[in-house]
Formats: C-alpha cells, sequence, structure tokens
C-alpha cells in the first residue's frame, strides 16, 4: 500500500486542473488510494482543516470515469467543510469516494486496505458512512484506524447516522414553511421525496407524523415497494422528472447530487426545496433561478448536518439525546440564513456560504489539534 497525492502525480493533469484551477478548487489535501490485492481504488479530498480534523463519509460507487470520481470527491468535500461550519462542529471538511459497485466490489480485504489509508493520514480525517456504505462496513475500516466513526453501537458507535439526518431535514423544512406559509408545520401540504434509501424513508415517517401528504420515487422499485408496504397512503410515482411535474410544496431531493438542474427548476410546481441530498445546485447560477421563481430553498448542506452531527458526538462518547438536540437547532440556523438572506437580498445558498465562510475565517489550519 502507498500513499500518492495528486501533485505527485504527473501523468493524471486532468485531476490536477480540477484541484487547482476549478471553481471548487482549494483543497488542502487530495489522496489516490489504490490496494492491487484487494481492488480498491479510492480518493480522499480535505477541503479544510481550519476548524479541526476533517469529518466525512465514505462513498461507495460505480463513477463512470476516475476523473468523476475525483471531481465527486472535491465538491463532496467543500460541501462538509461548509457543512461542519454552519453546524457549529470544531471539524473541516472531508470526503472519500470509494469506486466501485458496493453490490459486487465491496470485501472485508477492500476495506481494511481503505482503513489502512484513513490511518495513514494520522488524524487528519475522520470517516463515516455515505451513500453505498454502511454500519457494518464503519466496524471493518474501524478495524485499521481510529479515524472511523457511524460503527455500531456493539463497537462503541453511534450507529445509523441517517437517522438524524432525516431529523435535521425535517428541521430545516419546518423552518422553510414559517417563512413561506407562516407556521412551521408540513400539516396538509403534499412532500415529494426523490430517493426513499437510508435518509428518505426516515423522512416519509417524520412527514406523514406531521401531517403532510407524502409522494415518493427511487431508482431502485424495491425501496419504494418498502415505503408503500409500510405507509399504504403514500403515492409513489415512476421517477423524479414526474416528480417534480406533479403538483407539490415541498419538492425534497434525497438521492445523488446535481438534483436542481435548469430543466428542474423550470418543471417545479413546488415553492419550497428542502432535502438530504448533497452539492443539489447542478451549476452556479441555479440559486438565482431558484429565487427568481419564487422557490425558497434550503441549502442542502445545513439542513442535512444532522447525520454529521451524530457522528461527531460519536467521538466523545455517543449521547443520543445530546446529539438530537444539537441537530433540533438547524431549524434556528436554517431560519437564521434565511433572514440573512432577505437582509443581503441574495439566494439562500449564497448568504449561507457567507455565514460558513465568516467562521472558517475565524480559525487557521495551526489548529490546537494540529500541534505536537
Amino acid at each position: 500500500m502507498g500513499v500518492t497525492t495528486v501533485t505527485d502525480v504527473r501523468q493524471t493533469e486532468s485531476v490536477v486542473a480540477k484541484l487547482f484551477r476549478s471553481e471548487q478548487g482549494g483543497h488542502e489535501q487530495v489522496v489516490l488510494c489504490q490496494d492491487r490485492d484487494s481492488g480498491l481504488k479510492a480518493v480522499i479530498a480535505l477541503h479544510s482543516t481550519a476548524l479541526g480534523p476533517a469529518l466525512g463519509g465514505t462513498r461507495f460507487f460505480p463513477y463512470a470515469s476516475d476523473d468523476e470520481a475525483v471531481e465527486d470527491a472535491l465538491n463532496l468535500a467543500r460541501g462538509m467543510s461548509y457543512k461542519n461550519a454552519l453546524a457549529g462542529l470544531d471539524h473541516g471538511g472531508g470526503k472519500a469516494v470509494i469506486i466501485g459497485d458496493p453490490d459486487t466490489d465491496k470485501s472485508e480485504r477492500l476495506l481494511l486496505a481503505y482503513g489502512r489509508f484513513v490511518a495513514s493520514l494520522g488524524g487528519r480525517y475522520v470517516t463515516a458512512c455515505d451513500v453505498g456504505t454502511y454500519v457494518a462496513d464503519m466496524d471493518v475500516v474501524a478495524r485499521e484506524n481510529r479515524w472511523t466513526t457511524g460503527r455500531s453501537p456493539e463497537n462503541g458507535g453511534a450507529g445509523d447516522s441517517s437517522v438524524l439526518t432525516a431529523f435535521g431535514v425535517f428541521q430545516g423544512m419546518r423552518a422553510a414553511a414559517r417563512v413561506q406559509w407562516g407556521e412551521p408545520s408540513l400539516r396538509g401540504r403534499r412532500v415529494g421525496v426523490a430517493g426513499v434509501g437510508k435518509v428518505g424513508k426516515h423522512l416519509v415517517q417524520h412527514l406523514l407524523d406531521d401531517g403532510a401528504e407524502v409522494v415518493v420515487t427511487d431508482v431502485r422499485t424495491d425501496a419504494v415497494d418498502a415505503i408503500l408496504a409500510r405507509h399504504p397512503q403514500v403515492g409513489a410515482v415512476s421517477d423524479a422528472d414526474v416528480l417534480v411535474r406533479t403538483p407539490l410544496d415541498v419538492y425534497a431531493p434525497c438521492a445523488l447530487g446535481h438534483a436542481l438542474d435548469d430543466a428542474t427548476v423550470a418543471a417545479l410546481t413546488a415553492t419550497v426545496v428542502c432535502g438530504a441530498a448533497n452539492n443539489q445546485l447542478a451549476h452556479p447560477g441555479v440559486e438565482k433561478d431558484l429565487a427568481d421563481r419564487g422557490i425558497l430553498y434550503a441549502p442542502d448542506y445545513v439542513v442535512n448536518a444532522g447525520g454529521v452531527i451524530q457522528v461527531a458526538d460519536e467521538l466523545h462518547g455517543f449521547d443520543f439525546d445530546r446529539a438530537k438536540a444539537k441537530a433540533t437547532k438547524i431549524y434556528d440556523t436554517t431560519l437564521a440564513i434565511f433572514d440573512r438572506a432577505k437582509a443581503d437580498g441574495v439566494p439562500p445558498a449564497v448568504a449561507a456560504d457567507r455565514l460558513a465562510e465568516l467562521r472558517m475565517a475565524e480559525r487557521t489550519p495551526a489548529a490546537e489539534w494540529l500541534r505536537p
């Protein structure tokens, strides 16, 4: 096993270009990981350690190309810096992606090899679950390092972080409802949830408990079937394109990123967008298009911070009630962002970025945790 930073790999100029020249640049470190024996190919991106060790999950996904994997890692890591800053955590932002199909390529040997790469960073990166990885996987990764969260309670962890992720999204949605309709409730509102996997299925429960009408979709029919079996009152449509055109009050993207592109924004019937997916805005300018259409957008990295709040708490001896109390504050943070956006005359996504950057600027990379 060897650690190779991007700057050491001269033949991958397109990767270097993404790191140093793209608008998502400014990352402190990017590590390309390869273990031939297990078949591991992974990217670990550290965007910032200004507030503390970079914290972010591990995504296992069959990317179409290595460049696509690198770009996703860079974007996700940057989002984690902003998410952790606004969640009030003493953590910077990082993310890892493992290239492959988790249904066929994941193995104990591969996860152990990945765990050794995490260990090689000496605590600069703390990992957790993400798309394609689960609590059981983190238990394996943790056998090779002490900077793994999202482990099972039997192994000293907090368990499934999607529970508080969904709870936080619901709190952000309540804040958006208060701004848009004058009351922090989804009762009587129609909410479309795109993606009912780990997070979406919990969000559906919160919405139903609050009296909302729910319509769902997912690329995996088994995920939809599971929701309908548990909640027969929930409606379902064939795909996200149909869902955004369905009469809705709230659209909740809870699958992969780039859910809000030009075509989607033009077709949206909802007047609130609030979901769990990371990097929902497909390109700069989408946030303005949403605002111009009168659609209130709750910035994704603000409202989906419940999971990272949960795994961060695990590092201090996990207490669910303490973590949930902190996740409840996502409601207040989201309201503060809406207020800042109105005062500054900018979209909420811009206001959120400004607040996050302000907090990161208050600390330097020479934080106490980095010193001998």
